[in-house]
């Protein structure tokens, strides 16, 4: 419910300095990195988003796949887990390059 709040207090204040009045649709970006459950931010959308510019609106949320590159070799690839090791050198750890991300990429406004 907490990020949901932060993200609404983003969708807010972006009403008042763009100056619309509703939104329509939200997108999230939330990576499968990010430790946040989808279906959790779904929910929290839905009751905190009650009263405000976003009420009724809908939410799409996309969610990146973890990539990671190997400090000994270089490569990049597609990661499930934070500590996965390099598939081409077995090299641990790899530095998270994506699926981290957790912001609002989009509103659709009226």
């Amino acid at each position: 419910m907490s990020l949901m709040a932060s993200m609404l207090d983003i969708i807010q204040d972006q009403a008042r300095a763009e100056g619309f009045q509703r939104v329509t649709r939200v997108i999230l970006e939330v990576g499968k990195l990010a430790g946040v459950d989808a279906e959790a931010l779904r929910f929290a959308f839905d009751v905190s988003t009650e009263d405000s510019v976003a009420q009724g609106a809908e939410l799409l949320i996309e969610e990146p796949e973890g990539r990671a590159r190997c400090p000994a070799c270089g490569r990049e690839a597609t990661v499930q887990a934070f500590y996965d090791p390099c598939a081409a050198c077995g090299q641990m750890p790899q530095e998270l390059i994506a699926g981290r991300e957790l912001r609002v990429v989009a509103l659709d406004v009226d």
